[in-house]
């Protein structure tokens, strides 16, 4: 079975400051996977991290984000480089917790073309078939007839899923799930009219559209997907469907 799990950069990194890893968080993580490899319950599983107080921060200071591109390497250079620190961090912590993680640039592998994203899945899959666990991330690619624009690690995590023939999808975020008015997990979500009802908007700064662009992008996706909070990584990993599912 094939898992696509993306941790998001408010889990993994203190958000509102810039470029800090939360090394407690980082290593709850890692350690779930870690054991989840471990125990054969994730034989083939790809991981991609969002960029958090890294990648945004970086991007919002060049002006670039999934619809604002630019031209300017230097720029481009700027965002790739601090999300290539922030790789090193999760790889670096993954292996701690003897998970076989390997950093994949999508920058060299990824573009974005006038119909959406070409995500080549067979380095990726290579991968996988020799016991690796692949590392993505959210980044700049080159977009076709724009220069480079903001490449999400939630439409990542979707098209690597699509293009894998994943089976599952998990999104690991700061909340339990998706939340309603009154703060209660919202079981499902399986429309576009509904994200309106129950999202609001993010408190920090995020150039690729907070809950909301995780979820369109998780629509998109052929397959059940869930959105779930730090607590519930084990059971998501141990096949269970925490948090607010998404089809």
């Amino acid at each position: 079975m094939t898992t696509v799990l993306k941790l998001g950069g408010s889990v993994l990194t203190h958000k509102d400051e810039r470029e800090t890893v939360d090394e407690t968080a980082l290593g709850r993580a890692a350690r779930a996977v870690g054991g989840a490899i471990e125990s054969g319950r994730a034989d083939r599983l790809v991981v991609v991290h969002g960029g958090g107080g890294f990648g945004h921060p970086a991007a919002a200071e060049h002006d670039i984000s999934a619809t604002d591109g630019t031209r300017d390497a230097d720029s481009l250079v700027a965002v790739h480089r601090a999300m290539g620190r922030l790789n090193r961090r999760v790889v670096a912590g993954l292996a701690a917790a003897d998970a076989p993680a390997l950093p994949v640039r999508p920058l060299s592998v990824v573009r974005r073309t006038e119909t959406g994203l070409d995500c080549p899945a067979e380095p990726v899959r290579t991968m996988l078939d020799e016991g690796f666990v692949p590392v993505l991330h959210g980044d700049v690619v080159v977009h076709e007839a724009v220069g480079g624009t903001v490449l999400s690690g939630d439409d990542l995590t979707v098209a690597l899923a699509a293009a894998l023939g994943a089976d599952r999808v998990g999104v690991c975020s700061t909340v339990p799930g998706v939340l309603d008015d009154e703060g209660e997990v919202v079981p499902e979500v399986t429309s576009h009219e509904a994200i309106a009802d129950v999202v609001g908007e993010s408190d920090t700064t995020d150039v690729t559209g907070g809950m909301a662009g995780k979820l369109r992008a998780l629509l998109a996706f052929d397959g059940p997907a869930a959105v779930f909070g730090p607590g519930d990584l084990e059971v998501f990993l141990r096949g269970g469907e925490p948090g607010t599912t998404v089809r």
